[in-house]
């Protein structure tokens, strides 16, 4: 077993360093669905524009697409001046100068990357390459890609030790955390987890543990950053998706998206960490990062296309922001702005119906749960639905009642997980141009490859 001397701690090591969040700082989600950027001052927490990146859906179903598809990804430069942001279906690392919200350059690597991140000296950036079995090493200057280093299969995200000598890669479809030696760049331990889908992992602030998510089992893993060695886990909940650190009252916590439930969940850092607080967000809630101070957490909200604030010292909400469809990463980027017009370069927020979110109930006798959100493409919608605890390896149709064929059909995986998409004409137009959702709203979710819409439903809602 390698042995390391304890980090030199470079990263929030001292929250009383930094101020409230200030018009000079930014707050940058990623928009899967409509591919943009959304730029947020996290100072008066309103949008200042977006960033666009390609067309939205669903434009990009067409083979005349234009842009990046499925804007997913986020990273930063250790001095704030560039974004990176990773689209997972164009491959592609796109390079944005903060100062004046334009694309500097686009590299593009291999199969489905993930996430991407600088290295501490800020020459490099490393980009997950999830559908292949490496990380891209992107040169920050010429954005051409120079190197891969080899991993296990399906790289999730990479994180820097602050001193800079270790990276450590979750994964996607394998329960292992890789650390990599940056300057030999080779992978020097496994470390075996919990679950086979880990999509974040983040460095305590004070360089001691690498904490990571477990989306699929609803759980956190702790690993100490200088034996190399599983601490410990904690049981999260459902849907575990980002985690962000923050300061609340003088006390450092661990804040959790936990998307099954709504909520982001704040645990201390003790030997046993401890639930202290469940907070209500909006729907689904996803990314997460917390301000320069640790006074402001701020979560993106998947299927609520908006971002929700949280003031650490009462760790309650205090503000929600629109932003793109289906945000994904957040960061919070401290002295990133520049010093001409805050809205150079970015394009105002289209208006719209808002997304219909609709909560699935279990039949009576029945365990299940799940949830339903449908958006307006225009003269289509977008129904995403995302059923747990039903039978495993059993298929299922999705029904709008009033309607005799299925909008949607899935099959559950092995643990009774599902999730599909369907797009199509699920409102009709209302004089005016207005949209309203379609007769018979609410939503069925029936057992069985034939199942007709009268038989009996194992889920429900609307």
């Amino acid at each position: 077993m390698r042995r390391l001397a304890p980090f030199t701690v470079l990263l929030l090591a001292s929250t009383a360093a930094f101020a409230l969040p200030s018009e000079r700082d930014r707050v940058y989600t990623a928009d899967q669905n409509s591919n943009t950027v959304s730029v947020i001052d996290p100072a008066s927490n309103a949008l200042l524009g977006q960033i666009r990146l390609g067309n939205p859906r669903p434009d990009v179903l067409s083979p005349l697409y234009r842009g990046e598809v499925n804007v997913h990804g986020l990273g930063f430069s250790p001095d704030h001046k560039t974004l990176v942001a990773v689209s997972t279906v164009t491959n592609s690392v796109t390079f944005i100068d903060t100062a004046t919200n334009k694309v500097k350059g686009t590299a593009y690597i291999g199969r489905n990357p993930h996430e991407a991140f600088f290295t501490p000296d800020g020459k490099q950036v490393w980009a997950t390459v999830r559908g292949e079995d490496h990380l891209a090493v992107i040169d920050a200057t010429t954005y051409k890609e120079t190197g891969r280093i080899p991993t296990t299969s399906g790289p999730g995200m990479t994180i820097f030790s602050p001193d800079g000598k270790l990276a450590f890669v979750c994964n996607s479809f394998n329960p292992v955390v890789e650390v990599v030696d940056v300057a030999k760049r080779e992978v020097i331990k496994k470390i075996p987890v919990v679950s086979p889908f880990s999509p974040f992992i983040q460095v305590t602030p004070d360089g001691s543990e690498v904490w990571l998510t477990h989306k699929d089992v609803g759980k956190v893993t702790r690993i100490d950053a200088k034996t190399l060695d599983v601490k410990g886990t904690i049981d999260t909940g459902p849907i575990t998706n980002h985690l962000a650190f923050g300061k609340s009252n003088g006390q450092i916590l661990a804040y959790v998206t936990i998307g099954g439930e709504n909520v982001v969940k704040a645990f201390t850092m003790d030997a046993t960490p401890k639930l202290v607080k469940t907070i209500a967000v909006g729907a689904l809630p996803h990314g997460i990062w917390a301000s320069g101070d640790g006074s402001r957490i701020y979560v993106g909200l998947e299927n609520g296309d908006a971002v929700d604030v949280i003031d650490t010292a009462k760790n309650e909400t205090m503000a929600r922001i629109p932003v793109g469809q289906a945000p994904q990463a957040l960061v919070f980027v401290r002295d990133s702005a520049g010093g001409g017009d805050p809205r150079a370069n970015l394009t105002p927020r289209p208006s719209g119906p808002e997304n219909v979110n609709i909560a699935l109930k279990p039949a009576q006798g029945s365990e299940g749960t799940g949830f339903v959100v449908s958006r307006n493409l225009g003269l289509v919608d977008i129904l995403e639905v995302n059923v747990s605890k039903l039978k495993p390896d059993t298929v299922y149709r999705v029904f709008l009642e009033g309607r005799d064929v299925p909008v949607a059909v899935l099959k559950t995986n092995p643990k009774g997980m599902g999730t599909v998409s369907a797009i199509g004409p699920m409102r009709e137009v209302r004089p005016g141009g207005s949209a309203q959702p379609a007769t018979g709203t609410r939503v069925l979710i029936v057992e069985g490859e034939s199942a007709p819409v009268s038989a009996p439903a194992v889920l429900s809602g609307g």
